[in-house]
């Protein structure tokens, strides 16, 4: 009866570890959400700043295109589109609703190129250093891009990510105490079976094994326990609201869920290790204190 009741309470102490530190991870998860999130939200933004390429009106098709191949290949950008003399005159004709050509005699808006940046390249040094090569370039009249907001943005950007990035290591200190606490009492409620093993004379690396073999398969489980939570949580994100597709991209659900578990059985394992450790470090009335 006794055994029995000792099985019962072992089972669930392990249950409820096995929730503490799934909590913990679905904690952990979502910090990692919401920074992947961050980033891919960052990145967006700076990638959809248009720099527009005025050109001469002297150009042919030919040369065109071939200085349209050029800026392609270009390390920064990200894509480019061309706007024609004729499409820029219908648009700004139904923008305005009136025709320029009706007292000018002619168009003044001329063709162009709508070049958006690769988000490394999105800042006011690269913007500096490779739009004045475009603008000198005959063919081209005016390059036109506005520095000031991006830097605005860039500056906005990087103080969100600070934020973040502490926020994150708060909650990652937090993470860390709650996982070594629950590990610490997993460990703890099989003291006397640790030192009856030493006074038998098992080797530590021996003592160690068990404890780090059910702290590894705790981990995985409460892992793919807080990844059913995470990835259910994301789906539903994503019936409620299509457009949070753009940055919730598979890249972002695939970090999350993977990260989960890599923290979940490193951080079990690491806690495991060093809990067994001190166990195994103190005398026999040490231990009955403890």
């Amino acid at each position: 009866m006794r055994k029995r009741k000792q099985r019962a309470g072992g089972r669930l102490n392990s249950v409820t570890a096995v929730i503490s530190a799934t909590m913990v991870l679905v904690l952990v998860g979502t910090v990692v959400f919401f920074a992947a999130v961050a980033d891919n939200f960052s990145r967006s933004l700076r990638e959809n700043f248009a720099i527009e390429v005025m050109l001469s009106d002297s150009l042919t098709v030919q040369q065109t295109r071939a200085l349209q191949r050029q800026i392609e290949r270009q390390p920064y950008t990200k894509r480019l589109t061309y706007t024609s003399k004729e499409e820029a005159t219908r648009q700004q004709r139904e923008a305005l609703d009136t025709d320029p050509e009706e007292f000018l005699g002619g168009s003044p808006i001329p063709a162009s190129f709508e070049l958006f940046l690769k988000a490394e390249y999105a800042n006011g040094d690269s913007l500096s250093k490779f739009m004045p090569p475009i603008a000198k370039n005959p063919a081209v009249l005016d390059v036109v891009y506005p520095k000031d907001l991006l830097d605005n943005v860039n500056d906005n950007i990087g103080k969100v990510s600070l934020a973040l990035l502490v926020v994150a290591a708060l909650l990652g200190m937090v993470s860390i105490a709650l996982i070594n606490n629950t590990m610490r009492l997993s460990v703890a409620r099989r003291k006397h079976t640790i030192q009856t093993m030493k006074l038998v004379g098992a080797r530590w690396s021996f003592i160690r094994r068990p404890f780090l073999l059910q702290a590894f398969w705790m981990g995985l489980l409460s892992s793919l326990l807080a990844d059913g939570v995470l990835f259910a949580g994301m789906a539903a994100l994503l019936r409620w609201d299509v457009e949070a597709a753009a940055l919730v991209t598979p890249m972002v659900m695939g970090v999350t869920l993977v990260a989960v578990p890599v923290v979940g059985i490193l951080l079990t394992l690491t806690c495991a290790f060093f809990s067994v450790s001190k166990h195994l470090g103190m005398s026999r009335n040490e231990a009955y204190l403890y």
